[in-house]
């Protein structure tokens, strides 16, 4: 009979402690198949459809455009609080652009021009005014919503016409537009992510700003740049959003904020650097899209459903903060 080496014991006590940060790493995953398992037994009927799960990623598609380009400030190391008054404020100036009678693809280029130019305002105050991100993009936030107000007179706009409104109710085959918009800007921002050297750039400074600098990046205008991506993909998002909903409203796109910043929290926990990846914010998207699902097919009061929302926040960090503890 062989017995055990000190070696052996040694090793199979690390496999042991590292079992949990493996499972803490996996957490939010495991959160969403056990959210997907809890509804399925629940409702069945209602929840387990072809027609239920089409509804949720389309439920889904405005939140994620705003998720997928909150990732690429995370990325950075920065917030950016203004994305959800920057998409309700380019959707009434669209809006309005486009009940005056103007051509509906000039009037989308202005309203995406609109976005790009707020991003750049936040990029200035945080890369080269140095203002942290969290306080900048507060007020910018106050101040969009606010001019977003101002400019709705603090009403919804109507009237918008159909060719503009299809990009948000339309459908290719079974797969409505605004999913195919949301996808598609996943995508590039995956490639660029991934594959580019801005990218990698984003990266750099997200890790170590400061030994990106003395690697020669250029840590302000990669800053800078991230927050127009930022803008230009709040815009679009605000844009899909009146053509989904054939209106504009001053607050239509505030909550995503928040829910933006809970899907790339919980995604972080499944990157074994700890940094956002467009991969982990997918599985937090589905996790807030199957949970707000899950609860409005039992009903279940729009008020919890905000606690739970609260909560969300709090288990994504925490998480977050778990696994990398542990790694």
């Amino acid at each position: 009979m062989m017995s055990t080496t000190p070696q052996a014991v040694v090793t199979s006590a690390k496999r042991r402690a590292a079992l949990p940060a493996r499972l803490a790493s996996f957490g939010t995953l495991i959160g969403l198949i056990g959210l997907i398992v809890l509804f399925a037994v629940l409702k069945p009927q209602a929840f387990l459809t072809p027609v239920n799960f089409v509804n949720i990623l389309e439920q889904l598609a405005v939140l994620a455009m705003i998720a997928s380009v909150q990732t690429v400030v995370m990325v950075v190391g920065d917030f950016d609080l203004s994305v959800g008054s920057l998409a309700s404020l380019t959707g009434v100036i669209t809006a309005q652009l486009l009940i005056s009678g103007m051509h509906p693809a000039l009037a989308i280029l202005l309203g995406l021009l609109v976005g790009i130019a707020a991003g750049a305002v936040n990029g200035l105050l945080v890369a080269y005014l140095g203002l942290s991100a969290f306080i900048a993009t507060l007020a910018t936030m106050t101040g969009f919503a606010g001019l977003a107000l101002l400019l709705a007179n603090g009403t919804t706009v109507f009237g918008l016409p159909d060719a503009f409104v299809w990009l948000g109710q339309g459908r290719l085959g079974p797969i409505p537009i605004p999913v195919i918009f949301a996808v598609v800007l996943a995508l590039v921002v995956w490639f660029v992510l991934s594959k580019t050297v801005i990218g990698r750039n984003w990266y750099a400074v997200g890790g170590n700003a400061e030994a990106a600098r003395l690697s020669g990046v250029k840590t302000r205008f990669v800053r800078f740049s991230a927050f127009l991506v930022s803008g230009f993909g709040s815009a679009l998002a605000g844009i899909v959003l009146i053509a989904r909903l054939a209106s504009a409203h001053p607050s239509a796109a505030d909550p995503f904020m928040l829910s933006s910043i809970a899907a790339v929290f919980l995604g972080i926990t499944l990157s074994r650097a700890g940094q956002p990846t467009i991969g982990g914010t997918a599985v937090g998207l589905g996790i807030v899209g199957v949970l707000s699902n899950g609860l409005n097919l039992l009903q279940v009061n729009s008020y919890v459903q905000q606690i739970l929302t609260g909560a969300i926040i709090v288990l994504a960090v925490s998480l977050s903060r778990l696994s990398k503890k542990r790694r």
